[in-house]
This record gives structure tokens, sequence and C-alpha cells, in this order.
């Protein structure tokens, strides 16, 4: 038995109520426990006790919009006992959509060939697109063993309808996702020839540049384009493709043609500005994406362009690898509390998607008053981390979410972050720079007076050891001048004398997998 005390708890209260003749009692127990154990044989026996009533416990757990993950596997596991698996395989993948690396579908039922055989075609390629867009693509490592059942339905399934070319299509597309690249373009292959069409060309495209065939991907996009060229989701495919051919100012045609017929298209959009700051490598553009990401909170599905150009880029993504300020100054504030320390180390990170992620991230801060923050930064926790900086800047980070209702100029946030500004440069005025700067990326209004702030401090530490670390954070600043930009750019490639390590410090590392 599963050795989760709520499991075994559940499973108690179940049998109970079955023994005492009780099945409407039974069912929340039994889903409670499927939600967490879902292939529990224990739990499986008393479902199947259930099943044994007249109607089968369907009545126990009824269709409904929005119900509980264990509710809907239980009525899926109840469908199958009934002899309907057809009916409740949309149901048990829906649960694998909502926590895809629980093993909801490790069940017999769903390894019989049979069901392959007699779901509908359509309805299967229904599913899997619907489970498709639910994993991500590609799908979590940790949830690829609890898909492959899935993967083995359409198997079963194409071997019965080998030319339905919107299985064979969606099939491709959840292979894709689980690593099966040559069983993807295979199958996308065959759809394609069995029944052309635009979205075949599509699944073919994306399993071809999985397979790392990008020449062929690019002659299927265009392809998917003369089927249907007023889909403009299909250019920014397109110009993705001839960017990793490196044939980027054609990707950047195809943008612009898009543009042209859409400007807010956001699949153009991300597009366009990621192989924009690739060209050239100005964050204008990046700023412009996040301008845009902030204008258009219900895009049609997720991006990731805004974060995959930040990633690994000093400020942008997280903070440098390197030797870390000196600390500096002691305690600024009021005495800190525990409770206002946890926030912070609950928050505290070395990385961050980018800029208005750092921000939002910070919002838990707003709970901890401005004195507690201040106070902070000259703590013994907070100046003896182990990742030197990182929690000072989350304080100053926590400083914008205070008296947010402020006109920026005359706000309280932008005279305590200029505030500790003064005095030499340390790991408190470095991470009260940034937090600057990362207002700037929020707030377009707030930007020509922090690029002038930090093209001040950049003039004032062009010549001191603390060059170098003001110069990387100035280039991720929005709005900065040419002339500020070239200077923080030059100081940058200056070759630095190496700094001893301080004694129990360890140098900033990335945190990433």
């Amino acid at each position: 038995m599963d050795s989760h005390p709520s499991v075994r708890r559940d499973l108690a209260l179940a049998r109970a109520a079955l023994d005492s003749g009780s099945p409407a009692e039974a069912a929340g127990p039994l889903a409670a426990a499927l939600a967490i154990a879902p292939t529990l044989p224990e739990i499986h026996e008393l479902l199947s006790r259930l099943a044994a009533r007249s109607g089968g416990g369907l009545d126990l757990f009824p269709a409904a919009p929005h119900a509980p993950v264990g509710h809907v596997a239980a009525r899926a596991h109840l469908l199958a006992a009934a002899g309907r698996p057809e009916e409740a395989l949309p149901l048990l993948a829906a649960a694998s959509g909502h926590a895809p690396a629980t093993d909801w579908a490790g069940l017999p039922w769903v390894a019989d060939p049979a069901l392959g055989l007699r779901i509908e075609p359509d309805v299967l390629a229904r599913t899997v697109m619907r489970l498709c867009t639910a994993i991500g693509d590609p799908a979590p490592a940790d949830a690829v063993p609890a898909l492959q059942p899935y993967l083995a339905v359409v198997r079963h399934a194409v071997a019965a309808h080998g030319e339905h070319g919107m299985l064979l299509g969606a099939g491709s597309a959840l292979a894709r996702r689980l690593g099966e690249v040559h069983l993807a373009v295979d199958w996308a292959g065959r759809g394609a020839r069995a029944q052309p069409s635009k979205l075949g060309e599509i699944w073919l495209g994306y399993a071809f540049r999985s397979a790392g065939r990008t020449p062929e991907a690019l002659a299927a996009l265009r392809r998917a384009v003369a089927y249907d060229p007023d889909d403009l989701s299909v250019y920014a495919d397109v110009a993705a493709t001839l960017a990793d051919l490196d044939r980027l100012d054609e990707a950047l045609r195809w943008t612009e043609l898009a543009l042209e017929r859409d400007p807010a298209f956001d699949c153009v959009v991300h597009t366009a500005h990621r192989l924009r700051f690739r060209a050239d490598g100005d964050i204008k553009h990046l700023v412009s994406l996040a301008d845009f990401v902030r204008d258009h909170p219900d895009d049609a599905h997720e991006h990731t362009d805004l974060e995959e150009c930040c990633r690994n880029t000093a400020w942008l993504g997280g903070m440098p690898a390197g030797a870390p300020l000196p600390a500096g100054r002691g305690p600024a504030g009021a005495e800190p509390s525990a409770d206002a320390l946890n926030r912070l180390l609950r928050v505290a990170t070395t990385d961050w998607a980018h800029p208005p992620a750092a921000y939002d991230r910070a919002l838990g801060l707003v709970l901890v008053q401005p004195g507690e923050l201040l106070g902070m930064l000259g703590h013994p926790v907070v100046t003896g981390s182990g990742e030197p900086g990182s929690l000072e800047i989350w304080a100053c980070l926590g400083l914008l979410h205070h008296g947010s209702e402020q006109p920026w100029l005359d706000s309280d946030r932008r005279r305590l972050l200029l505030g500790l500004l003064d005095g030499d440069p340390d790991r408190v005025s470095q991470a009260a720079l940034f937090a600057l700067v990362t207002y700037a990326w929020v707030d377009p209004e707030a930007r020509a007076d922090v690029a002038a702030v930090v093209a001040g401090r950049l003039t004032e530490t062009a010549s001191g050891p603390a060059a170098r670390a003001v110069a990387e954070i100035a280039l991720a600043a929005p709005g900065l001048d040419r002339p500020a930009r070239e200077l923080a750019a030059a100081t940058i490639r200056v070759p630095e004398v190496p700094r001893q390590r301080q004694k129990g410090r360890s140098l900033l590392r990335w945190r990433r997998d």
C-alpha cells in the first residue's frame, strides 16, 4: 500500500463506507486517494466494488467541468470497467495533462491493444492533441515514462488506421514531445502524403526540425504557407527555421511580411523581436517585447522568446559569475523580524527569467516594511550569505513594491534606492542600481530618469575597481544613450586584473540545469 498517510486514511474511510453499504460516502476518499496514487491496486480493488453496483458507480462521479483530477480519473476507470474504454481515455488524458509526471495511464485497460482498435481515430487524434498542448514541447523529462502508454495506444490505432492523416499527425506531435523523433518524422510524413493539408505540413515541419533536418523542415513549412497564406503563425515558424539555417535576413523579411498584415500578431511579434536582438544585440528589442507582453496578457499561447534571449546574460537572466563586490555598510533601517528574513530567503535566487520576472517575483516582499528591507542590507544573514549580493538584490527589488501608487519621480521607492547609491560601490549600491534598472523595464515612464542615473553612475565609476560591475548592469538598462552604452561595452572588454577570492566566499555560479 502507498506509504502516504492520507492515502491509507482515505482507503480506510472508503472501505468502511462500502462495508456499511454507503457507497456515496466512499466516492470522495477514493477520488482523493486516486489523485495521489493512481495505480495503487487497493484503490482499484475498491473501484471494482463500485463498478459491480447497478449503474457501475458512474453516478458517484458525474461528468462535470472543473472536477477534481481524482474524480475525473475515477470516472475514467469506471467507464473502462463498464466496457467503454474509448470514452474513458480522453478523461484519463485530461488527468495526465493536469499532472504529466504522474502515472495515470499505467494500467492494463490502457495497454490493451484492443483500445487502439476500437477508439475512433478522430476522437483519439483530438485527445492526443489536447494532451500535447497540456504537457508542453518537449514534455518534461520526468513525465516521459508516464506518457508512454498514450503513445502505445496511438501505435495500436495507427496499425488499424494507417492512412488517417489527423491521427498520424497528432501521433507525430506526441512522439516528438516524448523524444521519439524518428517515429515523429515517419508518422508525419505518412499523414502528409495520405491527406495533404496545411496542418499535415506543419506537423511534418516540426518533426523535421526536432530531427535536425532543418532544410526539409523549411520546405514543409513553406508548403504550409502555400495552403493558407493568411495564417501568420506559420510565417513565424518559417522565420524561426530560416534563422536556424543562419539565413537571418530572410527570416526578418518573413516577420516583416507578417507584421505588415497584423502588427500585433503575437507569434510574429515575439519571433521578430527575438531575431532582431539576435541580429544586432540591442536590448531595445527585448524591452519592446517585454512591453508587448505586458500590454497583451491574453496572447493565444505562452511564449518563451524573452526568457530565451535573456538566459545566461548578465543581469538580464541572473547575477553574473565573478567575484562579488564588498558588503560595505552597516544596518540602514529597522531590525528585520524573523518573518521578514524568511520571506526574503524564500524569494531570493541568483537567476530569473528576465527583469520583469524578477520584479514580479519580489511582489511577496510588499508584506515586509521598507524599514525592515533596508535593515536587511546590513544584517549578518544577508551580508554573510553563501551567494554574495543575492539577498541584497531581492531586498532592493522588494522596495519597488512599496508606494507603487506614487508617481515615480516623487516616489519614496525612488528616493530610497537613490540613497543607497551614495558612497563607494558595494553590494548594496549594485543591488539598488539593478532594482532601478528592473523598474525601468516595467514602467516606460521611468526609463529616461533611470537611464540618466545609470549613465551618471557609470561615469563616476569608469576608472575604479567596480567599473565592470557597474558596466554590466548598465548594459541591461533600457534607454541608455549611445555614448553611455559604448562606454559600458568598452569597460567590459578591458581585461581585468583577477581579484583574490575572499576566504570562505564562493564565486557566483549559474543555477541552470
